[in-house]
């Protein structure tokens, strides 16, 4: 898998599509969550794109601090259903992690997380700060990373 770093002003009309198609198969079509996932937060972060035979598989959306948290922080992680045996949501976490460090100068990393993937956002160095919550019907925790 490549990856690649733009602003929203950058993406391609192209790749807009198939990020938005990609976070509405995965949030609302497999999840079965409606909730209003175009949130003109998109325009704010850094974008994260995983390729795969130059298509759009794996996703994340950077944010600097007090864009969305008082942290930086990460949001949108998603991967391909069908793509996720291969483990590259740890590498699209890895990659977002850097891409923090390097263009935000950050290392403290705010994620809102659902709650069945704790073990995996810990293995990544997040912990639990605080209790359980409803977003969109389904259970988050907030994990800080220092």
């Amino acid at each position: 898998m490549r990856f690649q770093i733009k602003q929203f002003s950058k993406l391609s009309l192209s790749e807009l599509y198939q990020i938005l198609q990609l976070r509405s198969e995965v949030f609302v079509v497999e999840q079965d969550c409606v909730y209003q996932d175009i949130d003109f937060k998109d325009q704010k972060a850094l974008h994260i794109l995983g390729f795969k035979n130059d298509r759009i598989i794996a996703y994340t959306r950077i944010f600097k601090p007090d864009d969305y948290f008082e942290n930086a922080s990460i949001g949108r992680v998603v991967v391909k259903e069908n793509e996720r045996k291969f483990g590259y949501g740890h590498e699209l976490m890895k990659v977002s992690i850097e891409a923090i460090k390097s263009k935000y100068h950050q290392d403290k990393i705010t994620i809102s997380a659902q709650l069945y993937l704790k073990k995996f956002y810990e293995s990544h160095g997040f912990t639990q700060i605080g209790e359980i919550y409803l977003e969109d019907g389904i259970p988050h925790i907030r994990m800080d990373k220092n």
